[in-house]
């Protein structure tokens, strides 16, 4: 629809809107008029039963009366203004009408107007429409023009070059009809001249036979013995000529990378000062007297139950002079029950009760020590986002060794070392540091879950959120899985450094006989040695050969298949020399 035609629309609701209000108006207007007609029969019908009550009491009749006549006058007041208003609504209706019809005849006029107007501006839109279509279809035709030229030019384009392509085409088949006659030639060239040389091979191998059967009579020699005789001298040769090329590239190599490895890890270690002395297995607990042994015990020994069964952690009492041994597998565990046994002597009340009341003291200032002590490393080393479940836990490692190093403090001193390592390097030193920092942190849970105290930390640290790189570094850094980044390497690296150190660890006596003496056998297995010394606590081993057997060339060789032996066998701390001895001995009698 048009503008014109919803102006129309407009005009016609509203002109009915108007008739509908007028309509409304005159049925108002009706209403009053028919319920001011009613009134009176309302009210004569009550005048009648008013009048059948009169004729019971005479007083109250006529009281009745006289309402009844206030009601007449009312009644016709009332009468009289509904007429006025009549009269009132005809007039108002017969205004509405006029002025309805006249709104009528305005929209009419109005509508008359604006459809003359939309009229007219329907011919002038149409007019410009079609200027607009006719210049549009004089664009397209003079657009199609120079398409239809440019494609004609296109075409005579295509045609050239299909022409040229045509001419080249004839040229390179009569190149290969050339080139086919001059490979016939040469096939039938080659033909006789492979003829030729079938008949020479021949006439070669028959020489060769000759040749050979020659070589043996004069040699004495088969040609499989003579083979294997050749085969032996240049393996002999090419081992000699590698050893000698190995002696050299490792010198090169000793003079660079030894060098720049030396220099970054003894300046790692270097600059990390750490403490030498290791904390006790067994926690000793000193009493102020031989009578406090007694207490303690308690009457039939119920004072030594109740402690054992409140801390978990086994009292031992025996002649040692004013001193009693606390052992218990788990260190937190074990560091609780001293801390609860030195309160009670100090306190000197030890019974049952008591016991507990004092374990609970000692349980939550372990707990604090614990965690004060995880904080301290953590500011120590720089890590400041964690998990507080893995802050306990690096708490609990505080009373955790190892070999006699304490734990807590290897993951600080591994920390720098590895930062450091980065440093120098120009890797992601925080990064580094935090691998490092939490790759023994297994060790915490090693007394309650089984495996591999790498894998335990490893689950942990992707449990609580840990990049993926820290947690390969964790369960990377003792083998369980091989090392794929550069934070694994450097994690173990620094972890070597930490516990290879001089002082840093203790070692088990059995374990430390049996690496000496599995040294001196895999020295003393080779061939020439005729003396193997194990010397400086296992760290340099010296091998004394037959000067007659081995060569100096031989004794390079030895030296280094036992290192690669020991390397591929034996776990040990820092780096085993290996010095092999050749001595020369001339003798000679005078007679």
């Amino acid at each position: 629809m048009s503008a014109l035609e919803w102006a129309l629309l407009a005009a016609i609701v509203g002109l009915a809107a108007l008739v509908l209000a007028a309509m409304a108006l005159g049925a108002r207007a009706l209403r009053r008029i028919g319920t001011a007609s009613t009134a009176p029969a309302v009210d004569d019908s009550a005048f009648v039963a008013e009048k059948d009550r009169q004729e019971q009491s005479l007083a109250a009749l006529r009281t009745a009366a006289d309402q009844a006549s206030s009601s007449v006058d009312t009644a016709k007041s009332a009468a009289a203004s509904a007429r006025a208003d009549a009269a009132a609504a005809k007039a108002e209706a017969s205004a509405a009408r006029a002025e309805a019809q006249r709104v009528l005849d305005a929209a009419r006029a109005e509508a008359d107007t604006v459809l003359d107007r939309a009229h007219r501006q329907a011919e002038t839109d149409a007019e410009q429409v079609r200027a607009a279509a006719r210049r549009s279809g004089e664009r397209e035709i003079s657009l199609l023009a120079s398409t239809t030229r440019e494609q004609a030019a296109e075409v005579e384009r295509r045609a050239q070059r299909m022409d040229e392509r045509e001419r080249l085409h004839t040229e390179e088949v009569e190149r290969l009809a050339e080139r086919e006659r001059r490979l016939t030639a040469a096939a039938a060239e080659l033909t006789a001249r492979e003829a030729g040389l079938v008949a020479r091979e021949a006439a070669l191998v028959e020489a060769e036979e000759q040749q050979k059967r020659e070589l043996e009579r004069i040699a004495n020699l088969t040609a499989d013995a003579a083979r294997v005789e050749l085969v032996d001298a240049i393996e002999g040769q090419a081992k000699r000529e590698a050893a000698i090329l190995v002696r050299d590239i490792e010198a090169d190599a000793r003079n660079t990378a030894d060098q720049r490895a030396r220099h970054i890890v003894v300046d790692a270690i270097q600059r990390v000062a750490s403490e030498q002395t290791a904390e006790s297995v067994v926690s000793v607990l000193h009493l102020p007297g031989d009578e406090m042994k007694g207490r303690i015990i308690g009457r039939e020994g119920r004072n030594i139950r109740a402690f054992e069964s409140v801390t978990g952690v086994n009292l031992i009492i025996d002649d040692t002079p004013e001193a009693v041994l606390l052992s218990c597998f788990d260190p937190v565990r074990r560091e609780i029950g001293r801390l609860t046994l030195e309160k009670l002597v100090l306190d000197g009340r030890i019974h049952p009760h008591r016991i507990e009341e004092v374990f609970e003291t000692a349980k939550h200032e372990v707990e604090r020590l614990c965690q004060r002590a995880a904080e301290d490393a953590l500011v120590e080393v720089g890590i400041t986002e964690i998990h507080p479940e893995m802050v306990s836990l690096l708490g609990r490692l505080r009373y955790r060794t190892s070999y006699g190093q304490n734990v807590l403090k290897h993951l600080v001193e591994t920390a720098h070392i590895a930062g450091i390592m980065a440093a120098e390097l120009r890797l992601d030193a925080p990064t580094i540091k935090r691998c490092a920092f939490l790759h023994d942190i297994g060790k915490a849970l090693t007394h309650e879950v089984e495996g591999s105290h790498a894998l335990i930390g490893a689950d942990l640290a992707r449990k609580y959120g840990e990049a993926e790189e820290v947690v390969h570094a964790i369960e990377a850094h003792h083998n369980e899985v091989q090392p794929q980044t550069i934070e694994a390497v450097l994690t173990q690296a620094s972890d070597a450094c930490s516990g290879g150190r001089p002082g840093a660890r203790r070692e088990s006596l059995e374990a430390y006989v049996k690496r000496l003496e599995r040294i001196e056998e895999i020295a003393a297995g080779k061939s020439g040695v005729e003396k193997v010394f194990a010397m400086q606590a296992g760290r340099e081993i010296r091998v004394m050969v037959k000067p007659d057997d081995v060569d100096e060339i031989g004794a390079a060789v030895l030296a280094r298949d036992v290192a690669k032996q020991i390397e591929e066998e034996l776990t040990y701390p820092g780096q085993i020399r290996v010095t092999v001895v050749r001595e020369s001995r001339v003798t000679e009698i005078a007679r």
